[in-house]
C-alpha cells in the first residue's frame, strides 16, 4: 500500500516542513527497528523513552519521512514534518494512509472500567447474528467477521489499530466494535478515528497505577466523549455518578441508560437464575442468557447502541433473546451434587462485588459460596486489600491465590489483600499461592448446591510469572476437577 508524502502533510499540517515534500510513502512505523524503505517513522514520546532519540536509526533502516516535534540534526535527503503533537499527527496520518476506514465502517467505541468486553462482543455478535459483516477490537480478541485475529492490547497502537480497520474495510464491513481503554484514550491511540457512537459503561477503581489519580482516569474517560463528532451518539450510564460527567463537552447526541433512574433506556430485571434474567428495556420483553444486575446494564448499553444504530429495529429484543455468553464472563460450570462453579473475569473491587452479589441473590439458601481470587503483580497495588476485604466480608469461605503475579512474588500479593480483611471475617479465608491447589481446595470444600467463583482470570489461558506465561486456564482446570471428584 502506497500513499502521497503531499496527501498526509495536506492532514496532518505540520507547523514546519523540511526537506522534499515528494514521494510515495510505502508504509508507517513507530518502532526504528521495524522501518524499511521508504516509511514514515513517527517519533513517539514514550514513558521510559523518546522516539526522537532512533530517528537516524529510522533513517539507516531507510526511512524517508520524519515525522517529529524538532529536528536536531537534518538530513537533506528526508522530509521532516514538524507538528506540535507527534500521536494526534501520526493519527491524521494513519488515517490518510490506510484509506479513511473509519469513515466507511461505522466505529463504536465503549469505554469504562467493567462491560466493556461484553458490550463490544454482544454487539459484535447481534449485528453478525443481523446480517452485517462485522469487526471486533476487544481484551479476548479481535476479529474480522469470523477470522480471530490475536490481542495483545484492549486497544492496538494507533498504526496496528488503522491497519485492522483497513483490513476490514477490504473484507467489506459494515461495522466496528471496539473496546477503548483509558491507556489508549489518553495515549491518543485512537486518534484520527470518526467513531458513530461512544458508550460509557461505569468508573470505578482501576489502573491507578498508570493515570495516578482517580481525576486522571476519570478525565482520560471523558476525553473521549469530548472527541465525538456531531454526528455520532453518546450513550452513558446514568446511574453512574460520572455517567453525565462524561458527556458535559461532547458534541454527539446524548442518550442515556439506567436502573434506578429515569433514562432513555430504563432496564428492570423481572425474573432471575443462573441461566439467564427477564429484562424489561425501554417497555420490551427479552430473555437473555447472561445474569447479574451488572449484565442487565450491559444489555441496556447493547439495546440501546444498537436501537440508535439501526433506528429502532423491532426485531431487537428477540435477537438478544438469543446471543451466548461472552468467554469468561460469568460462565457457570455444572459440577457434581449440584456444584456450580463460576468463572469470571471480575479483577477489580468493584467487579467482583458485583459478581458475588449477583451470586448471593441467586443462590439457595442452604448454598455457600466459596471464592477463589487473587490480584495481579506490577498493577494498582492499592486495590488488593480492598478485593481481600470484598471476598471475605461476601463470601463464606475466601481462598487467596495467585493471578499473574508477574515480576512480584505472589505471597507478597496475597498478603497485601489479606491485610483489608476485618477481624470478624480473618476465620473465614485461606492463603494458596498455587492458583490450581486453590481451586482444587474449593472443589473438595464444596458441599452439594455449593457454588465457587473463580475470580480474576476470565478468558485468560495462562500465568504469567516472572516474564513467563504458563498455560493455565481456570475454566479447564474446574471442568478437570469436576470429573475427578464425580
Amino acid at each position: 500500500m502506497d500513499c502521497n508524502i503531499a496527501d498526509i502533510i495536506n492532514a496532518v499540517k505540520p507547523v514546519k516542513l523540511l526537506g522534499p515534500a515528494i514521494g510515495e510513502v510505502g508504509g508507517i512505523c513507530i518502532d526504528s527497528r521495524k522501518v524499511q524503505p521508504d516509511w514514515l517513522y513517527a517519533a513517539m514520546p514514550g514513558t521510559t523513552t523518546d522516539g526522537h532519540l532512533y530517528i537516524n536509526t529510522a533513517i539507516e533502516k531507510g526511512a524517508r519521512y520524519i515525522l517529529c516535534t524538532e529536528v536536531k540534526e537534518q538530513n537533506p535527503e528526508i522530509t521532516y514534518l514538524v507538528v506540535q503533537d507527534v500521536p494526534q499527527a501520526l493519527g491524521m496520518a494513519c488515517r490518510v494512509f490506510y484509506n479513511h476506514p473509519t469513515s466507511q465502517i461505522r466505529l463504536v467505541g465503549t469505554t469504562g472500567t467493567n462491560g466493556k468486553t461484553t458490550i463490544s462482543t454482544l454487539l459484535f455478535d447481534l449485528f453478525t447474528n443481523m446480517g452485517y459483516k462485522c469487526g471486533l477490537i476487544s481484551t479476548v480478541e479481535n476479529r474480522i467477521g469470523e477470522t480471530v485475529v490475536p490481542s495483545t492490547h484492549t486497544t492496538p497502537d494507533c498504526v496496528g489499530l488503522n491497519e485492522l480497520l483497513h483490513q476490514m474495510l477490504e473484507e467489506g464491513c459494515d461495522y466496528c466494535f471496539m473496546e477503548c481503554s483509558s491507556h489508549a484514550i489518553h495515549q491518543q491511540r485512537i486518534a484520527g478515528l470518526e467513531f458513530a457512537g461512544g458508550i460509557f459503561t461505569n468508573i470505578t477503581h482501576d489502573h491507578l497505577d498508570y493515570h495516578e489519580t482517580f481525576d486522571n482516569y476519570r478525565y482520560a474517560k471523558k476525553a473521549f466523549f469530548d472527541q465525538l463528532p456531531a454526528t455520532a451518539f453518546a450513550l452513558t450510564n446514568k446511574d453512574d455518578r460520572n455517567g453525565m460527567f462524561m458527556l458535559q463537552n461532547t458534541k454527539a447526541s446524548r442518550y442515556t441508560y439506567a436502573m434506578k433512574n429515569g433514562a432513555d433506556f430504563t432496564v428492570k430485571v423481572m425474573e432471575s437464575d443462573f441461566a439467564g434474567m427477564q429484562l424489561q428495556i425501554a417497555g420490551k420483553d427479552m430473555w437473555v442468557g447472561l445474569v447479574g444486575e451488572f449484565n442487565a446494564y450491559n444489555i441496556a448499553a447493547v439495546y440501546g447502541a444498537a436501537f440508535l444504530l439501526t433506528e429502532g429495529d423491532e426485531t431487537l429484543p428477540v435477537r438478544l433473546s438469543s446471543l451466548a455468553r461472552v468467554n469468561g464472563r460469568f460462565e457457570a460450570i455444572a459440577g457434581p451434587d449440584r456444584k456450580t462453579a463460576i468463572v469470571d473475569y471480575a479483577h477489580t473491587p468493584d467487579a467482583l462485588e458485583n459478581v458475588i452479589r449477583t451470586i448471593n441473590q441467586i443462590r439457595g439458601n442452604s448454598a455457600r459460596l466459596i471464592t477463589v481470587v487473587g490480584c495481579g503483580g506490577d498493577r494498582d497495588e492499592t486495590k488488593r486489600p480492598e478485593m481481600g476485604a470484598i471476598a471475605a466480608r461476601l463470601s463464606d469461605r475466601a481462598i487467596f491465590t495467585s493471578d499473574n503475579p508477574r515480576s512480584e512474588n505472589p505471597d507478597d500479593i496475597i498478603n497485601q489483600m489479606e491485610k483489608g480483611v476485618e477481624g470478624q471475617y480473618y476465620k473465614k479465608i485461606l492463603k494458596i499461592t498455587d492458583r490450581r491447589e486453590a481451586i482444587k481446595a474449593a472443589a473438595l470444600m464444596a458441599e452439594a448446591g455449593d457454588v465457587i467463583l473463580i475470580a480474576g482470570k476470565g478468558h485468560e489461558t495462562y500465568q504469567e510469572i516472572k516474564g513467563v506465561k504458563h498455560p493455565f486456564d481456570d475454566k479447564k482446570t474446574i471442568h478437570e476437577l469436576f470429573k475427578t471428584l464425580k
